[in-house]
């Protein structure tokens, strides 16, 4: 598979919004609320949204074989292959999944371990993204900026967050239209183009230093390396 950076996004076309919810718990999952008022949002601001329920999908844990690198692809077959396709089709991506131990679900993480051909040649750049989460205690923000760092370290910009302690009353509801503002910000920030200076300096640090680390591996990782070949 060879991907090329995104090209100008086009305002006569509908925006694509991605949402992918790592809870385990279904319908009644309180982060769900989360990321269907973010995509709300989208959808109230002109884009076209769709939603995945990671928890059922089959997605293998990556074994560090390396093949992705070489190749394009990678050598499970599974349900991956079709959810990083999206991911790379669509202008932005909303991240949820509640606070278990410090950190994402294992939904999420083995999801997450299985783009490290994206992260090597940065495929979301150009893309946007947002992160939500919620929590027992207050510590949703554990989450959400865990998610906006593997946004903004797989080449995208991160919008912004939105969490709640789903224990506490009320938060959920001031949570859900902090997520419905978030999601409508996502796609103004698409449409404008909108600059992050603070990211931009860590995307150039990111793209130098998988650049070299392929130029390095170049005889093993050849996908990798005609990828960047081609970015000139």
């Amino acid at each position: 598979m060879t991907i090329s950076f995104p090209k100008e996004t086009n305002r006569g076309m509908k925006l694509k919004i991605l949402g992918i919810n790592a809870s385990p718990r279904g319908r009644k999952s309180q982060t769900l609320r989360l990321v269907e008022a973010v995509l709300a949002g989208s959808r109230e601001s002109g884009a076209q949204t769709e939603i995945i329920d990671l928890c059922r999908l089959d997605i293998k844990y990556c074994n560090a074989c390396g093949t992705c690198f070489a190749r394009g692809r990678c050598v499970h077959e599974d349900d991956f292959e079709e959810l990083y396709r999206k991911i790379l089709d669509c202008d932005g991506l909303v991240l949820g999944s509640p606070n278990y131990f410090h950190c994402a679900t294992a939904q999420m993480k083995t999801m997450i371990d299985r783009m490290a051909d994206a992260v090597h040649c940065q495929h979301l750049t150009g893309k946007y993204g947002c992160s939500v989460a919620t929590a027992g205690s207050p510590s949703s923000e554990e989450v959400t900026g865990y998610l906006n760092r593997i946004l903004t370290g797989l080449g995208a910009d991160a919008v912004g967050e939105a969490g709640a302690s789903a224990r506490m009353p009320g938060e959920m509801e001031a949570a859900e239209e902090e997520a419905f503002a978030l999601g409508q910000d996502l796609v103004e920030a698409i449409r404008t183009k909108r600059s992050y200076p603070d990211q931009e300096a860590l995307h150039r640090e990111m793209r130098d230093r998988f650049k070299a680390l392929v130029e390095m591996n170049r005889e093993a990782w050849t996908h990798e390396y005609e990828h960047w070949k081609k970015m000139g």
